[in-house]
C-alpha cells in the first residue's frame, strides 16, 4: 500500500519566532486529532530548521529543508549542504522545483546531483516535476515529465526510488490561485506512474508515492486527494496557516 503525505513548503515566509508559533499550533491540532494514515512534513526556511526540529521531537511531524547544493562542501557562498540540513535534523528534502529551476536555472543534470547526494546523506526526497502554462497549451505536458523523470532520476536503482516521492506540479498553477481539476491532476499522476515503470522497473511507479502541488486549499483538497493516483500534496501558501495546513491533511484522512 502507498504511503500518503501532505508536505508544506513554506518558501521564503517565516522568521523563528512565527516557525515556532506555527509548528506550536499544528503540532496541538495533530495531537489533539491525529494523522493515522498520513505522514505530515513541514519545510521552513534554513533558519528555522533548527528550532523546528527542537519542537517536533516527540511528535510524527516529519522536518525538511527546501533545497541543498549539488556539492557535499567547498567554496560555495550561501549555499547549504546535504549534510547540514541532515545535521539540523531534517528527514527530508525538496529537489527540483520549479522555482529552483526558473529563478537559479536548475536543469535536471543539476537536480540529478542534488538527489544523489541527498540519498548519499540519508535524506528522503521530494522530487518535483511539472509543465509550464505555455508548454501545456502546446500539448508537451507528457514530453516534458518524461524529459523530468528520465534525467533527473537517471542512474537511480529500485532500492533508491524507496526514499524518494514525486511531487506533480503544474507550474501554471503554482502561487495563480490555479488549480488542476482532479480530472487533470489524475490524468498526469497515473501517466507518471506508467513511464516510472516502464523507465525504472515494473514496481517503482506501482508503489511510489505521488503528491500533487499547485493551489491546494481546504476547498479543493478532498476533491484532488479523492483521486487514485494522487497520495497526498505538496503545499503552499495553505500550509503558512496552521488550521487550513491542519484542515489539508484531515482531507487526507478522509480520502
Amino acid at each position: 500500500m502507498r504511503k500518503k503525505m501532505i508536505a508544506g513548503n513554506w518558501k521564503m515566509h517565516k522568521t523563528n519566532a512565527e516557525a515556532v508559533r506555527l509548528v506550536t499550533q499544528l503540532r496541538r491540532m495533530l495531537e489533539k486529532k491525529p494523522a493515522r494514515k498520513t505522514e505530515v512534513v513541514v519545510c521552513p526556511p534554513f533558519t528555522a530548521l533548527v528550532p523546528v526540529a527542537e519542537l517536533l521531537k516527540g511528535s510524527k511531524i516529519q522536518l525538511g529543508a527546501q533545497n541543498i547544493f549539488w556539492e557535499e562542501e567547498g567554496a560555495f557562498t550561501g549555499e547549504v549542504s546535504a549534510r547540514m540540513v541532515k545535521s539540523a535534523g531534517a528527514k527530508y528534502v525538496i529537489i527540483g522545483h520549479s522555482e529552483r529551476r526558473r529563478y537559479f536555472k536548475e536543469d535536471e543534470n543539476i537536480i540529478n546531483k542534488k538527489i544523489r547526494l541527498a540519498l548519499k546523506n540519508k535524506l528522503r526526497v521530494i522530487h518535483c516535476v511539472g509543465e509550464t502554462l505555455e508548454e501545456r497549451e502546446h500539448n508537451l505536458t507528457q514530453d516534458i515529465i518524461i524529459n523530468q523523470l528520465e534525467w533527473g532520476l537517471k542512474g537511480f536503482t529500485a532500492d533508491d526510488f524507496k526514499r524518494i516521492v514525486i511531487a506533480y506540479e503544474p507550474v501554471w498553477a503554482i502561487g495563480t490561485g490555479k488549480t488542476a481539476t482532479p480530472e487533470q491532476a489524475q490524468e498526469v499522476h497515473a501517466f507518471i506512474r506508467e513511464i516510472l515503470n516502464t523507465l525504472y522497473g515494473s514496481q517503482v511507479g506501482t508503489r511510489i508515492t505521488i503528491l500533487y502541488g499547485g493551489s491546494v486549499k481546504p476547498e479543493n483538497a478532498a476533491g484532488l486527494l479523492s483521486q487514485p493516483d494522487v497520495d497526498g500534496a505538496l503545499v503552499g501558501g495553505a500550509c503558512l496557516n496552521a488550521r487550513s495546513f491542519f484542515q489539508i491533511i484531515q482531507a487526507s484522512e478522509g480520502a
